[in-house]
Protein backbone atom coordinates (compact mmCIF):
# COMPACT_ATOMS: atom_id res chain seq x y z
CA UNK A 1 0.00 0.00 0.00
CA UNK A 2 1.23 3.34 -0.76
CA UNK A 3 2.56 5.91 1.84
CA UNK A 4 -0.18 8.40 -0.01
CA UNK A 5 -2.95 6.30 0.57
CA UNK A 6 -2.00 5.67 4.21
CA UNK A 7 -2.00 9.50 4.76
CA UNK A 8 -5.31 10.73 3.48
CA UNK A 9 -6.54 7.45 5.48
CA UNK A 10 -5.75 9.20 8.41
CA UNK A 11 -6.63 12.67 7.39
CA UNK A 12 -9.89 11.51 6.65
CA UNK A 13 -10.09 9.51 9.89
CA UNK A 14 -8.98 12.72 12.07
CA UNK A 15 -11.54 14.95 10.30
CA UNK A 16 -14.23 12.19 10.33
CA UNK A 17 -13.51 11.38 14.32
CA UNK A 18 -14.50 15.58 14.92
CA UNK A 19 -17.60 15.47 12.37
CA UNK A 20 -18.73 12.63 13.86
CA UNK A 21 -18.51 14.68 17.54
CA UNK A 22 -20.43 17.60 15.97
CA UNK A 23 -22.90 15.72 14.33
CA UNK A 24 -24.00 14.48 17.87
CA UNK A 25 -23.80 17.68 19.69
CA UNK A 26 -25.60 19.33 16.50
CA UNK A 27 -28.45 16.13 17.21
CA UNK A 28 -28.22 16.71 20.86
CA UNK A 29 -28.96 20.62 20.49
CA UNK A 30 -32.25 20.18 18.79
CA UNK A 31 -35.42 19.97 21.10
CA UNK A 32 -37.00 16.63 22.00
CA UNK A 33 -33.93 14.55 20.53
CA UNK A 34 -33.38 11.70 22.27
CA UNK A 35 -30.40 9.98 23.27
CA UNK A 36 -31.15 7.15 20.90
CA UNK A 37 -30.98 9.45 18.02
CA UNK A 38 -27.96 10.64 18.95
CA UNK A 39 -26.53 8.01 19.08
CA UNK A 40 -28.02 6.81 15.75
CA UNK A 41 -26.50 10.04 14.39
CA UNK A 42 -22.67 9.39 15.41
CA UNK A 43 -23.17 5.77 14.15
CA UNK A 44 -24.03 6.75 11.18
CA UNK A 45 -21.56 9.10 10.56
CA UNK A 46 -19.20 7.05 12.05
CA UNK A 47 -20.10 4.24 9.32
CA UNK A 48 -19.69 6.77 6.26
CA UNK A 49 -16.02 7.71 8.00
CA UNK A 50 -15.07 4.38 7.80
CA UNK A 51 -16.06 2.84 4.34
CA UNK A 52 -14.28 6.41 3.08
CA UNK A 53 -11.09 5.73 4.84
CA UNK A 54 -11.36 1.93 3.64
CA UNK A 55 -12.05 3.02 0.28
CA UNK A 56 -9.30 5.77 0.30
CA UNK A 57 -6.86 3.48 1.91
CA UNK A 58 -7.79 0.88 -1.29
CA UNK A 59 -9.50 1.83 -4.69
CA UNK A 60 -10.19 5.66 -5.46
CA UNK A 61 -8.05 7.46 -7.72
CA UNK A 62 -5.32 9.85 -6.36
CA UNK A 63 -7.20 12.90 -7.13
CA UNK A 64 -10.31 11.82 -5.57
CA UNK A 65 -8.79 10.80 -2.53
CA UNK A 66 -7.53 14.17 -2.25
CA UNK A 67 -10.52 15.90 -2.81
CA UNK A 68 -12.32 13.87 -0.16
CA UNK A 69 -9.72 15.22 2.17
CA UNK A 70 -10.45 18.56 1.27
CA UNK A 71 -13.91 18.46 1.65
CA UNK A 72 -13.66 16.86 4.89
CA UNK A 73 -11.04 19.11 6.15
CA UNK A 74 -13.45 21.98 4.69
CA UNK A 75 -16.43 21.08 6.74
CA UNK A 76 -14.82 20.58 9.57
CA UNK A 77 -13.42 24.11 9.20
CA UNK A 78 -16.80 25.62 8.76
CA UNK A 79 -18.65 22.82 10.95
CA UNK A 80 -16.21 24.16 14.26
CA UNK A 81 -16.80 28.34 12.92
CA UNK A 82 -20.10 28.17 12.64
CA UNK A 83 -20.67 26.60 16.05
Amino acid sequence: MEAWRLIAAALIAAGGLVLVLLTMAKVRERSGSTTGQVALAGAITFTIFAVLCVLVATALAPWLSWALVILVGLTVTVMLLAS
